[in-house]
C-alpha cells in the first residue's frame, strides 16, 4: 500500500505545529507561574497542558508516519493506525494529570494556603488569548481530519481551563479564600477525566475492531442486499482502520443470470455513497457455488 499522500492530516501539519509551539510554550510559563504563585488551579491547569502538549506532539508525529509510504511491503493497511496508538497515550496522560489533580486538591482540604492572585489573573488571561489563536488555527483543518479535529477538542477543553483559572483569581481576589483555587482544581480534575474516558471509549472501539458508532452492520447487508442481481449476503464485517477511515469485507451471493462486474460496481457505488466506506472489498459469487461457507467468526 502507498503512503497516505491523500491523508488530510497530513495537509494540516503545519495547523498542528503552530497550535504545538503555542500550547507548548504556554504551558512552560503556566507552570512557572503555578508554582511561584501557589496556585493549585494553574498547577491543575499546567498538568492539563502538558498532557494537551504530548497529545498535539503525538498527533504530529502520528500524522507523519501516517502519511509516510511504505517500504517494507507489509504494512498492507498502511501505518494510520498510529494515531489510535498516539490518542491511547493522551488517554494514560489526561487520567494521570486529575487523578493527580484531585489528590492535591483534597490533601489541601482544612488546610491554609497563601494564593497570588494577580499571577493568576495574568496568566490565565494570557493563556485565553494563546488558546483562542490555536482554536483559529485548528478550526480551519477540524472538518477535514478527525485527528486535526480532536487536537481542536483538546485546545477547547484548554480554553475552558484558562476561563476556571480566570474565575479562581477572580474569587481569590474578591474573598480572600483558597477554597476557590481548590474546587475549581478539583471541577478541572473532573472535566479532564470525563474527556479520557471518553476519549479512552473511542480508541478501544477502534483496537476492537468494532463496528462504525454511524454505521450498523444490519443496515449494511440490507443495503447489499438490495444491490440488482444479490440473493445473499454473509461474511459481513465493518470495522474502523484510524479516524474517519472505515473498512468492509463482504461476500455476495448473485442470481445465475446476474451480471457479476455491475453487481460489484454497484455494491462499491453503495458502499461509498451511504456509508462512506471507500476500501470496500467485496467477494461475488454465483449462487450455484457451493465452496463458499461462512465462517463462525
Amino acid at each position: 500500500m502507498s503512503g497516505g499522500h491523500g491523508h488530510a492530516g497530513g495537509a494540516h501539519r503545519w495547523r498542528l505545529r503552530l497550535a504545538f509551539i503555542l500550547v507548548a510554550g504556554y504551558f512552560v510559563v503556566e507552570l512557572v507561574a503555578g508554582l511561584m504563585s501557589g496556585s493549585l488551579a494553574l498547577l491543575s491547569d499546567a498538568g492539563h497542558m502538558a498532557a494537551d502538549v504530548v497529545a498535539l506532539g503525538a498527533a504530529l508525529v502520528a500524522t507523519r508516519i501516517a502519511t509516510r509510504p511504505d517500504n517494507t511491503g507489509r504494512r498492507t493497511f498502511g501505518s494510520y493506525r498510529a494515531e489510535v496508538f498516539a490518542s491511547g497515550l493522551a488517554v494514560l496522560l489526561m487520567l494521570g494529570v486529575s487523578v493527580y489533580i484531585a489528590v492535591e486538591a483534597i490533601g489541601r482540604i482544612g488546610e491554609t494556603a497563601e494564593i497570588s492572585s494577580g499571577p493568576m489573573l495574568i496568566v490565565g488571561a494570557v493563556g485565553l488569548v494563546v488558546n483562542v489563536i490555536a482554536l483559529l488555527l485548528l478550526r480551519g483543518g477540524a472538518s477535514d481530519s478527525l485527528n486535526v479535529k480532536g487536537a481542536y477538542l483538546e485546545v477547547v477543553a484548554d480554553t475552558v481551563g484558562s476561563v476556571g483559572v480566570i474565575i479562581a483569581g477572580v474569587m481569590v481576589s474578591a474573598t480572600g479564600n483558597a477554597w476557590w483555587d481548590t474546587g475549581i482544581a478539583l471541577a478541572i480534575a473532573v472535566f479532564v477525566a470525563v474527556r479520557a474516558v471518553m476519549l479512552g471509549r473511542e480508541v478501544l472501539t477502534v483496537l476492537g475492531q468494532h463496528a462504525p458508532a454511524e454505521m450498523a452492520p444490519d443496515e449494511v447487508e440490507q443495503a447489499l442486499a438490495g444491490v440488482p442481481g444479490v440473493s445473499d449476503v454473509h461474511d459481513l464485517h465493518v470495522w474502523t482502520l484510524t479516524s474517519g477511515m472505515n473498512v468492509a469485507t463482504a461476500h455476495l451471493m448473485t442470481d445465475q443470470d446476474a451480471d457479476p462486474h455491475a453487481v460489484l460496481d454497484n455494491a462499491r457505488l453503495v458502499m461509498r455513497t451511504k456509508f462512506g466506506v471507500e476500501h470496500a472489498t467485496l467477494q461475488v459469487e454465483p449462487d450455484t457455488h457451493t465452496g463458499c461457507k461462512e465462517v463462525t467468526w
